[in-house]
């Protein structure tokens, strides 16, 4: 099961790291990445659970990793360049790189969660290049524990994360309940069509405005300097009450994106004219109504957007932003839209391709530009390792690109709250702050 093992010294901590390699050996062979694993960049994403006393173990967080890299293996790979330069994963049964730490006279109750640059950086790996995952165990001296993992975005995305963990948790209970089914691999569900098809315009229409050649992209809007990581909480009666503001037959993501559009622009500089919101769709259900694509493992995602000016904005009804977001999220929802997708990409090979609502949209670089991904179905309630469930649970996604990064995500209560993982310029985190819907997260609520 471990390959090699390392220690380290970090302010005054000792950090043990060994390699987990899969309970059976892998036949190294490797995997295309799909077209639309391509759309992509290098981005690692983390996120971590805590556990209050009693905590799962290293040796059967360890063990039960070892069993579940059997069916997830890619996870256990890298990811490398092909002929042509582009990233595939090499499937050689590598192992995952998993650390354990201990925070010497410091009680998990102390780890000032919601202040996520002071406090939770520390509990979520830092990965090698091209490896495809790690995992820090972080022990306190209360008896409790954080489980942090980071993994290669160009491999998989969080649904399909969300069914490793699941099942990683699943194996380290022994559970006697229907293991979860084995991931699917198969890039023929994702595939170019063998013969040239002529997509509707507005198909090509919608995809040439959502994506760009990266070369043809514009330059990015600049970072913002200090951009701030936060966590916040919003109270189930305020989601309830935020989803009837934004009028019938509106989804709760809908009225929050809404929401923080307005956020955004009430934000934005003078010179940020116009203000871009993009959200992530997944496509699955899209693709393949009938359930096809279930147990898929990899990225099956596009970003839509819209673009309105910032003073146009802040003067409209919730429920017309509500109407807007609908509008253009439900254009690329279709099985149409990511079917032309794929092909786009696959003309457009070796040649990498950008989204635009990182860019700004059609509003440029000189847009308020933001980014919503829904994490509700985020497996807090299946993160059981053993010893219970965690008492609290969250991404952390501090990304490079100028355009900020929103997730909500299910509180680990179990209430209808909601935890929102937050990557934005301070203004945006401040006019955030000064809602009524966006709380601080306190250390009581998640230890409570």
């Amino acid at each position: 099961m471990v390959m090699k093992e390392a220690a380290e010294e970090h302010d005054g901590r000792r950090d043990v790291t060994v390699t987990v390699e899969p309970a059976l050996p892998v036949q190294q062979h490797r995997l295309p990445l799909s077209n639309l694993d391509l759309l992509l960049p290098p981005l690692d994403v983390s996120l971590f659970f805590c556990y209050l006393h009693p905590a799962p173990t290293a040796i059967a967080l360890k063990e039960a990793l070892a069993k579940t890299l059997v069916a997830y293996y890619p996870l256990a790979g890298e990811v490398v360049a092909n002929g042509d330069g582009e990233p595939e994963l090499l499937c050689s049964g590598r192992g995952v790189d998993f650390t354990e730490t201990a925070a010497a006279g410091v009680e998990l109750r102390e780890v000032r969660l919601g202040a996520v640059d002071e406090g939770v950086e520390k509990l979520v790996p830092v990965k090698k290049t091209g490896v495809t995952m790690a995992v820090k165990l972080s022990k306190f001296t209360c008896g409790g524990a954080v489980v942090g993992c980071t993994f290669d975005h160009r491999v998989c995305d969080a649904y399909s994360f969300n069914m490793f963990l699941v099942a990683w948790a699943a194996a380290a209970r022994g559970s006697s309940a229907p293991p979860p089914p084995d991931p699917c691999f198969r890039r023929s569900l994702v595939a170019p069509r063998d013969t040239p098809h002529r997509r509707a315009p507005s198909t090509d229409a919608l995809i040439n405005r959502l994506f760009s050649p990266r070369s043809a992209a514009p330059p990015p809007p600049p970072a913002a300097a200090g951009s701030v990581n936060r966590i916040y909480r919003i109270a189930a009666e305020d989601i309830a009450a935020l989803k009837a503001s934004a009028g019938p037959g509106r989804t709760k993501m809908e009225a929050f994106t809404a929401l923080l559009w307005q956020l955004c622009a009430r934000a934005a500089s003078p010179r940020q004219s116009q203000c871009c919101m993009g959200v992530v769709v997944d496509g699955r259900t899209r693709m393949f109504p009938d359930g096809a694509m279930k147990a898929y493992f990899g990225n099956v995602l596009t970003i839509p957007y819209g673009v309105i000016g910032s003073e146009d904005l802040r003067c409209m009804a919730l429920a017309d932003v509500a109407d807007d977001v609908h509008r253009w999220v439900a254009e690329a929802a279709t099985g149409d839209h990511f079917r032309g997708l794929v092909d786009w990409v696959e003309a457009l090979r070796p040649k990498p391709a950008a989204a635009r609502a990182y860019l700004g949209g059609t509003g440029g670089n000189e847009a308020m530009a933001c980014i919503v991904s829904s994490g509700m179905s985020f497996p807090v309630g299946k993160a059981d390792f053993g010893t219970g469930l965690p008492a609290f649970a969250s991404y952390h996604f501090p990304w490079p690109a100028g355009a900020g990064y929103v997730m909500p995500m299910p509180s680990a209560r179990g209430n209808g709250d909601w935890v929102v993982y937050v990557h934005v310029a301070p203004e945006v985190a401040k006019v955030m702050e000064e809602s009524t819907v966006f709380q601080a997260l306190v250390n009581s609520y998640a230890f409570e």
